[in-house]
């Protein structure tokens, strides 16, 4: 599909539905790189991004995270008419990791070779280890994630359901972290691709959020326990409605720049 066919644009003057494409762009890139720490507010994404120029004192990393997410997201409207395949999945990562690490424990366009982890605090204040998928299971385990991202991708949902749809996705990859880096920021990408294959505008997380994102999947991982080929990526549906409520009420924000488009259009039909 083309990327200018979404629902959200039905009624707008190209130029207004171009602002609002590169404003969503700009949302979506600031959001999921300022969640991983870049430093960049969202007035020196939009600068960074539309003008190719760096923000003095800025850290060159961050600028590089920003342009690499950016190309991303071009790379996924590219491919909305296409079945998405493990090097698709290759090439987004080697779009992300802008960074270059030489070292073979930290393949770029790979899946992860080494075990990884994080450390949380649960609700009762004790620390606790999440422990990811391990390497030899990723491939089976991103086998069903892509299977599920191709079949949700194929079918017409409401909004409702394309954003139960991306918190499905998005809960399933990072709980696999299939990469050595990057798995937020792939799974924030790619998990809307169903929901921009249905004409709505993607899911984006407020860095504001940050906190309770965070702690919304950790308690997730946890309870879910580590992911195994034999119970496969969603082994606790139960467990998946306080992320879906998150998802729900991030896209508020996608809503309001929405609203605002349109009110633009509208005082031009007066």
């Amino acid at each position: 599909m083309n990327i200018n066919e979404l629902k959200a644009f039905n009624g707008l003057d190209p130029d207004i539905r171009a602002a609002l494409l590169a404003q969503i762009r700009d949302l979506w890139t600031h959001g999921s790189t300022a969640i991983e720490g870049n430093t960049l507010t969202l007035g020196e994404t939009k600068f960074v991004i539309e003008e190719g120029l760096t923000v003095s004192g800025k850290p060159l990393k961050d600028h590089q995270e920003v342009m690499g997410h950016a190309r991303a997201i071009e790379l996924i409207y590219r491919w909305l008419d296409l079945g998405f395949t493990q090097d698709q999945l290759f090439d987004l990562h080697r779009a992300v990791q802008t960074e270059v690490i030489l070292d073979i424990f930290k393949p770029f366009g790979a899946w992860k070779v080494e075990p990884n982890g994080t450390y949380a605090v649960t609700a009762d204040g004790r620390q606790t280890f999440i422990e990811y998928a391990a390497p030899r299971d990723v491939p089976a385990l991103m086998t069903q994630w892509l299977a599920e991202l191709n079949r949700l991708s194929e079918e017409n949902l409401s909004e409702v359901d394309a954003i139960a749809a991306y918190a499905r996705l998005h809960l399933g990859f990072v709980h696999i972290h299939p990469f050595w880096d990057g798995n937020g920021r792939m799974a924030r990408l790619l998990s809307n691709v169903p929901v921009l294959r249905s004409g709505h505008l993607p899911v984006v997380i407020d860095v504001q959020d940050r906190k309770r994102y965070i702690d919304t999947l950790a308690e997730y991982q946890l309870s879910a326990g580590q992911l195994s080929p034999q119970g496969g990526v969603w082994p606790s549906p139960d467990l998946e409605g306080p992320f879906l409520a998150f998802c729900e009420a991030s896209y508020a924000a996608t809503r309001a720049l929405v609203r605002q488009a349109q009110a633009q259009q509208a005082k031009r039909v007066r």
